[in-house]
Formats: structure tokens, C-alpha cells, sequence
């Protein structure tokens, strides 16, 4: 399973969550070329609306993650600015491994879209 996790400002664009997940899977394909889209879209409680458009494009499933999952996840990338309100380094990789359960891994760290609105964090987990 591979879910993309989000994080984003409470005005990004669809167009800007999706080049976010554009940068996130033209990286990874670099490395992994094949590798099929997202099963699933992963983002806080309180920005899932934000991805429905995107997830229904896609034909993904929505997951949203609430604020103990989040703190809950060590990730590579540290924000202090995002540590503080969120009580992780970065949201979008938070999402996506907290979604892709305990054995998941990170294919690629956040990806941030040209605005700065919008982030994306691929990871592969086994969890449906």
C-alpha cells in the first residue's frame, strides 16, 4: 500500500496539493520507476475536505489522522515552527506513516509545492 500524506495551509488549491504530490512521486519514480500512484491520501482531521477532490481524481481512498497519531511518528524532516503547533517535524510525513502502520517506511520526505501551501510525504506500509 502506498499512501501519500498532506499538509497544508487551511487555503491551499487543489492545484497546489497537487503539485505537491507530482514533485513527491516524480522523485520516487526516479528511484522506483513503476511504482503505481497513492491507494490511499492521509491528512489531519481538520484539512481532510481540502483532499477530497483530489483523493476522488485518483480514485484513492481518505484517511484522516487525528493529532496523537501524528505527534506520535519520528520523522526525518524537523519544523520547529510545525513541531510547535503540531507536536511533529513534519505533518505530511506524520500522515502518511501513521496511515502506512507500525512497519511502514518513508519513500520520499516531503515535497513542498511552489506556493508553500501544501507538502506531500510518500510511504509503503502494509496496513489497508
Amino acid at each position: 500500500m502506498i499512501v501519500a500524506g498532506f499538509g497544508c495551509r487551511a487555503g491551499a488549491s487543489a492545484a497546489a496539493l497537487q503539485a505537491a504530490l507530482d514533485a513527491a512521486l516524480v522523485t520516487v519514480r526516479a528511484r522506483r520507476p513503476g511504482l503505481p500512484g497513492p491507494d490511499v491520501l492521509a491528512a489531519p482531521l481538520d484539512r481532510l475536505a481540502m483532499l477530497e477532490p483530489l483523493a476522488d481524481a485518483l480514485g484513492a481512498r481518505l484517511v484522516g489522522v487525528d493529532e496523537v497519531a501524528l505527534r506520535g511518528q519520528h520523522t526525518p524532516t524537523r519544523s520547529l515552527r510545525i513541531l510547535a503547533v503540531r507536536g511533529c517535524g513534519s505533518v505530511a510525513e506524520a500522515a502518511a506513516l501513521a496511515t502506512a502502520g507500525p512497519l511502514s517506511r518513508l519513500l520520499v520526505a516531503r515535497h513542498i509545492s511552489p506556493d508553500r501551501s501544501a507538502t506531500c510525504a510518500l510511504a509503503q506500509g502494509s496496513q489497508t
